[in-house]
């Protein structure tokens, strides 16, 4: 499938839902950032999607670059980080990480649920996100280990590799970059329409120690 195909996709995804006015961010992003105790610095949100990620670390002081292969989310994060008197942290951008990236260097760059029906090589992504860290900078990859009822791809026979698979993919230099983290915790998730569900997340965190 193309580009055009992938746009549009999600264009029409982000579209169909409400304006999200208060986005919450992803539990394993606020546990990382608050368990490690990390200081404001520069981070990029990979997907941002409505932007929950962006908003609250731009709100603990990090300037923030998220961006979306969704022109409709990138717009809505750049509106409501404005009305959240939070513009000047954070540049909302529209990238097919397929074809580009940021060209800067980051502190932290997070990854929640990159995952996509179209053709996207995510390892090669991921190992572009790993080498824009700056030193003791983090990766942080959160991916779907089950499939919650409102998710887009309901495939019965769908598997999610486990983090240390993602890992593996990557293929980074030990000496280079340290796993920190790697499992495959529970939790309870709300989902767009307010229903709940048991859902396991798989976790990657990576630091680049050299």
């Amino acid at each position: 499938m193309s580009t055009t195909d992938a746009v549009t996709f999600w264009d029409d995804v982000h579209a169909s839902r409400p304006v999200a006015v208060g986005p919450r961010p992803n539990a394993c992003l606020t546990e990382t950032v608050t368990g490690l105790g990390l200081p404001p610095g520069e981070a990029l949100d990979l997907g941002c999607g409505e932007g929950g990620d962006a908003l609250w670390l731009a709100g603990l002081g990090w300037r923030v670059t998220a961006v979306d292969i969704s022109a409709v989310a990138v717009e809505r994060l750049t509106a409501l980080a404005r009305a959240h008197a939070l513009g000047g942290r954070v540049l909302a951008a529209r990238h097919d990480l397929q074809e580009s990236f940021p060209p800067s260097a980051f502190d932290l760059i997070c990854a929640h649920y990159l995952h996509t029906p179209f053709g996207l090589d995510r390892s090669t992504v991921l190992r572009t996100a790993a080498q824009a860290l700056r030193l003791d900078g983090r990766l942080l990859v959160v991916d779907h280990g089950s499939t919650a009822p409102w998710s887009w791809n309901q495939d019965p026979d769908l598997r999610y590799p486990s983090p240390r698979e993602v890992a593996a993919g990557i293929g980074l230099d030990p000496g280079t970059w340290t796993v920190e983290r790697a499992d495959a915790p529970r939790r309870i998730a709300t989902g767009p329409d307010g229903r709940t569900a048991e859902v396991t997340d798989h976790v990657l965190l990576i630091r680049r120690t050299a």
